[in-house]
């Protein structure tokens, strides 16, 4: 079936309740299967899958990227395989959708695991229980649905606001249930092609998976002597350096510092790859200036001015100066004062933004509306959302002072706050597939921090709480925007949304205590361990930094950090506002460049590379409709991305597991 659109004068002219009217007649798919078995359980078991690799690329780039699509694509493609092979029968086009409602909610968890709770751990030097994170994101989430089904009918049925990222779920969908269902096998297949090849290439250079298949399968170190798993190097320049040491070769230096203490490596990750291909060319290039910025010209210059040092650990030993070293004691600042101020402009600059919250939070619309609600059966009712906000408000409140001593005050005053965020973050996303969380979290932050700056967790939680709501609330009426184009029921994308949370939570929580805070041989762990070249936590350094700058105030900062930091912001203030001027044409993104100074810089590099080599291909094969390489490159970049991400992620999750059982 075609999708049906409104024409935009009967959008402006209609009552809701004509509105609702025209959905019910001649979209609403009452007789079709949605929330079924087969699809809750798809969902929870690819949205478990998918919120790993979410969680994976997020502690190492920062970057949330959505799983709508991918859940869309591998779903059909399995249910279309079973049914050619005799085993079952095809989902259902609102099947799918369901199953990429609760795979994306599931994705959606991940982001307190590489933000704030990250960042409370870090200061606190507190090691969360993981039941309690649970409960919390458990909580904080569902208070999102709560919000957002009053808010569904504004802004989906009355206001028909376009949700782009939903919407184009929406069109993918249609069309593998429709006429172009052989493209959807071809990507699905493309998908899985890429994402195999990018598995085997992330086993060879995993120390687990070698060890495991040289020594336990193959014993090699019984019949061969070997006493070290052969693996490839990630690092690509490994090689050049093992030659010049025993050769005694040029090591490159900048400023007497060697190159390799300021993180500039070369290393081929392909899911980096892969998110520089999603990012896009603009946004790599501008995270690969910042990076080139702060290690090979600033930091260089710092150390020499001794603003950056040797640090003595608290057993006594000398830290020597690296990438994290650099970062913590000095470039994070400049760096967090570029992507606040970047994102709080670039949020300012969007009027329409604020124009549509303010209609949302005033009630002001067309004609009034007149008639029965013809969809009270089918939607879920409002009485759910006004019993279970101030409920569940509650119960954040309570965890949120309970697990991480945040006074009853504070987390009461910022519940307000996190309403009318709620409404910019979801209006945002109405009108642009873009949530300001990172803006959204530190005005939350800055706020708090004003009343309280002794504990960090009285900023860090209730800014996450902005954050996990607000991201939920937009990110489900975008799922649900799908739904509304190809006629499922409102109420069971409700259940499957919460579905998808609890698989999220369950599946992502484990892993991070496995990924990045394991038991030593005493069994003890340390949020020493959090952090580390190979996942830097870029979000969560954001978020640390805000809350030590308003817990110290910049005078305890080196002279030299307050300068760049002043720099920054008035390079922010400048990008976003040529930004503003050549209508989104100049190619520069002061969040991005302050992304790329907390990076570690062989990663921006990497993301860089794919971002090129997917705009390249592009470029080459984009005049060329029909062709294999259109298909491929143009029409399969989403597929090939989601399989270089997925393939090495979880081959990198499970050397993880490897090397915890081996």
């Amino acid at each position: 079936m075609a999708i049906q659109n409104l024409t935009e004068e009967q959008t402006r002219t209609w009552t809701r309740a004509q509105k609702d009217e025209w959905w019910f007649k001649n979209v609403y798919r009452g007789d079709m299967a949605q929330l079924t078995i087969r699809s809750a359980i798809t969902g929870f078991l690819l949205g478990g899958i998918l919120s790993a690799t979410m969680l994976y690329i997020g502690a190492k780039t920062g970057i949330g990227l959505g799983v709508g699509l991918t859940s869309v694509i591998l779903s059909f493609a399995m249910f279309r395989a079973l049914s050619n092979a005799g085993y079952g029968k095809d989902m259902t086009i609102l099947e799918n959708n369901c199953t990429q409602s609760i795979a994306t909610a599931a994705g959606y968890m991940t982001t307190p695991l590489t933000a704030s709770l990250v960042a409370y751990m870090l200061i606190a030097d507190k090691i969360i229980p993981g039941w309690q994170i649970v409960v919390w994101q458990v909580i904080v989430a569902i208070l999102g649905v709560l919000i957002a089904f009053p808010l569904k009918r504004h802004f989906i049925n009355d206001q028909q606001m376009p949700f782009p990222e939903g919407r184009a779920c929406g069109v993918v969908l249609d069309s593998l249930y429709t006429s172009d269902a052989a493209v959807g096998v071809f990507k699905a297949r493309l998908l899985g092609l890429v994402a195999a090849g990018a598995g085997v290439y992330q086993m060879l250079i995993s120390d687990g998976w070698m060890k495991l298949i040289q020594f336990k399968l193959l014993r090699l170190d019984k019949w061969a002597g070997m006493t070290e798993p052969w693996v490839f190097h990630e690092r690509l320049d490994t090689y050049y350096y093992n030659l010049a040491t025993a050769f005694h070769i040029w090591i490159p230096k900048i400023l007497g510092t060697d190159i390799r203490q300021l993180g500039l490596r070369v290393t081929l990750d392909a899911a980096l790859i892969g998110v520089g291909g999603l990012m896009g060319i603009a946004v790599a290039s501008s995270v690969l200036l910042g990076g080139v910025i702060n290690f090979a010209v600033l930091a260089p210059i710092v150390i020499q001015l001794g603003d950056i040092v040797p640090r003595v650990a608290a057993d006594g030993t000398t830290i020597p100066i690296n990438r994290g070293e650099i970062v913590n004691q000095w470039s994070l600042w400049w760096g967090v004062a570029m992507m606040v101020t970047g994102s709080l402009v670039s949020l300012v600059a969007r009027p329409e933004i604020f124009k549509s919250a303010w209609k949302s939070m005033t009630g002001r619309k067309a004609p009034a509306d007149n008639g029965p609600d013809i969809l009270a059966g089918i939607e879920l009712p409002l009485w759910v959302s006004y019993i279970g906000v101030p409920v569940f408000s509650l119960l954040g409140a309570w965890v949120t002072h309970e697990f991480f001593g945040v006074p009853w005050l504070l987390s009461f005053i910022s519940l307000p706050l996190i309403f009318v965020l709620t409404i910019i973050g979801t209006n945002s996303m109405a009108l642009t597939s873009w949530i300001p969380i990172g803006a959204m979290s530190k005005i939350t932050q800055f706020s708090i921090g004003a009343l309280d700056r002794s504990n960090p967790a009285s900023n860090l939680l209730p800014a996450g709480m902005t954050a996990e709501i607000s991201a939920n609330a937009a990110n489900l009426l975008s799922d649900i925007k799908p739904g509304y184009m190809l006629g499922a029921k409102p109420r069971q994308q409700a259940i499957g949304h919460i579905i998808g949370i609890f698989a999220g939570a369950l599946a992502c929580v484990p892993l991070f205590f496995l990924l990045f805070l394991p038991a030593d041989a005493n069994g003890v762990r340390s949020t020493a361990t959090i952090v580390s070249d190979a996942f830097a936590f870029p979000a969560a350094l954001q978020w640390k930094g805000v809350a030590e700058i308003i817990a110290k105030g910049v005078s305890a900062l080196p002279t030299s950090a307050v300068i760049a930091m002043v720099v920054a912001c008035l390079a922010a203030i400048a990008i976003e506002v040529a930004k503003i001027v050549t209508k989104g044409r100049f190619p520069l993104s002061a969040v991005s460049i302050g992304l790329g100074v907390v990076l570690p810089p062989d990663a921006s590099l990497t993301m860089f590379v794919g971002a090129l080599l997917f705009w390249f291909m592009n470029r080459r094969n984009e005049g060329k409709p029909g062709t294999r390489g259109h298909s491929i490159w143009v029409g399969g970049l989403e597929p090939i991305c989601a399989g270089l991400i997925s393939g090495a992620a979880l081959i990198g999750i499970g050397n993880a597991v490897i090397n915890v059982l081996i």
